[in-house]
């Protein structure tokens, strides 16, 4: 019986690791940074926003259409999305990794 278990454990742990990885992956894909708009004096500046070497970056867009206002809207949800299912996915695998290894190594 406990064979069975552990049968189902491990191929739930290789499940869990295919799924991290296509979660890095589709992270990967999205485009980096997202776009902050700032108000000055009543008119609005489009700056695209991204991390370089620990710092922020900021980037002038100029006048950004409203597709593209909307495409980066959705980046923003994927990445959220993403970021939160990957670190679900890594507590499952460290979850299963344990219950698997019990006094034997794997």
């Amino acid at each position: 019986m406990r064979g069975v278990i552990k049968g189902a454990l491990a191929e739930e742990l290789q499940n869990s690791l295919r799924m991290e990885k296509e979660y890095d992956a589709a992270l990967r894909k999205l485009p980096k940074g997202c776009l902050s708009v700032k108000k000055i004096k009543g008119h609005k500046y489009y700056y695209l926003v991204s991390r370089e070497k620990g710092k922020l970056k900021y980037v002038y867009k100029g006048a950004v259409p409203k597709e593209e206002v909307k495409r980066y809207k959705e980046v923003k949800e994927y990445r959220a999305k993403y970021r939160k299912l990957l670190s679900q996915v890594k507590k499952q695998v460290k979850y299963l990794r344990s219950s698997l290894r019990g006094k034997e190594a794997i």
